[in-house]
């Protein structure tokens, strides 16, 4: 593809150099000649970038390749152990950090509840959590950033967070904090549209140019993916999708409407449901049996497994689910048309019933011409979705590596 650039000379070359590891991350084993045809730039312009980056650790030469005549090209191979970042995850009830190289494997994690801390104890806490991991990594020297995902309307440029309402976060400047406390760059986004460059430098979805994501949590969220590009909207508040209005006067929101999606599907409405149905009717379902009676141990995965062993409860709260979120799914689907919904979360892993009822429901609400190729799948990215969307941020942010 042509890149037009314009700018000094500097930056001409760091996003030249940018391109180019992006090149061999996605295309090693590859020589300096097939990076200059495969981006359009000069062979000189690839040899001093790929120099700079042999020296930083970034690439490194593997073998040979093949010649139709002449010396045989030497190869080069993206190094994604050379570098680490520290991702970390925040959500209403736990913060997650983690140590990672740059192909997203985990090296060391750790989760700690936020023990309902808001506003202000929240930034403190986090700051606590932070300092404490970097004071123990070894090769701090090594780590290109700290990355920052959550809930809410962020400022991606500014590193700002605007709106969390559950967290009572307004207007926080994250990025600024972090990098006077720690010392490190620190990039933070909107942990929805961190789960859509995750799916696409780690997943299985990077052939789709049009899509949708929501995760299912404590919350409901979603980034939006059109044209190869996230949609941000206006102000970076694109993908509220939790506080979309699926019934006309009901369950008073935290954002002050009502009828919001998230309080008819998140986790927090459907453990309430459980536990009411428990104490209040006395309900004969296994999830007693699973939660060895103690209503503090039902978690997502107890409810999922009473779904997949047709507990009458479990199956009947999983039914009310789907019939709000897929009202608003199919409303998305006829406003954007994209060619899957990818979904994610806490109630979504390891939970084929809600795929399959979300896929049928959808697929019946849908006008005509769209019925046949309603496409809601399953995140790829496995338990650990929330540190790898984490580390895509960095990836995206600070090598600029680009969405397929």
């Amino acid at each position: 593809m042509e890149i037009q650039r314009t700018g000094d000379l500097r930056l001409i070359q760091e996003l030249n150099r940018s391109l180019i590891l992006d090149t061999i991350r996605k295309r090693g084993a590859i020589s300096r000649t097939e990076i200059a045809k495969a981006i359009k730039v000069s062979p000189t312009t690839v040899t001093s970038a790929v120099a700079e980056l042999i020296n930083e650790g970034l690439v490194y030469e593997d073998g040979v390749g093949s010649s139709s005549g002449g010396r045989k090209p030497v190869l080069l191979r993206f190094n994604p152990k050379a570098h680490s970042v520290i991702g970390v995850s925040i959500t209403n009830s736990f913060i997650k950090i983690a140590d990672m190289d740059l192909e997203g494997n985990i090296l060391k994690k750790e989760v700690h509840p936020t023990n309902n801390c808001l506003g202000d104890e929240m930034i403190q806490l986090l700051l606590e959590i932070v300092e404490s991991f970097t004071k123990t990594k070894p090769d701090l020297e090594k780590c290109q950033g700290i990355s920052i995902i959550t809930p809410g309307i962020v400022d991606a440029n500014k590193g700002v967070i605007s709106y969390n309402s559950k967290l009572k976060l307004y207007n926080v400047e994250l990025k600024k904090i972090i990098e006077e406390k720690i010392g490190l760059p620190t990039f933070v986004d909107n942990d929805a549209n961190a789960y859509v460059l995750a799916e696409n430098f780690f997943g299985s979805f990077s052939h789709y140019k049009d899509l949708l994501y929501v995760t299912i949590g404590d919350g409901v969220g979603s980034g939006i993916l059109i044209n190869g590009s996230i949609y941000r909207g206006f102000l970076g508040s694109s993908g509220e999708f939790g506080h979309t209005t699926v019934v006309q006067d009901g369950v008073k929101c935290d954002c002050g409407n009502k009828g919001c999606l998230e309080n008819y599907t998140n986790w927090p409405t459907i453990y309430s449901k459980i536990v009411s149905a428990i104490i209040t009717t006395g309900s004969n379902t296994i999830i007693k049996e699973l939660s060895q009676n103690d209503l503090n141990k039902i978690k997502p995965k107890t409810f999922i497994e009473a779904v997949n062993r047709q507990d009458e409860l479990a199956v009947e709260i999983l039914e009310e689910v789907v019939k709000y979120l897929s009202i608003a799914v199919t409303n998305i689907v006829h406003m954007f048309n994209p060619q899957v919904v990818i979904l994610s979360g806490s109630i979504v892993q390891d939970n084929p019933q809600l795929l399959k009822r979300i896929n049928e429901m959808v697929a019946s609400k849908v006008i005509p011409v769209l019925k046949d190729r309603v496409n809601i799948q399953s995140t790829s990215l496995g338990p650990d979705f929330e540190l790898l969307g984490s580390a895509a941020v960095l990836l995206h942010g600070k090598f600029k590596f680009e969405i397929s």
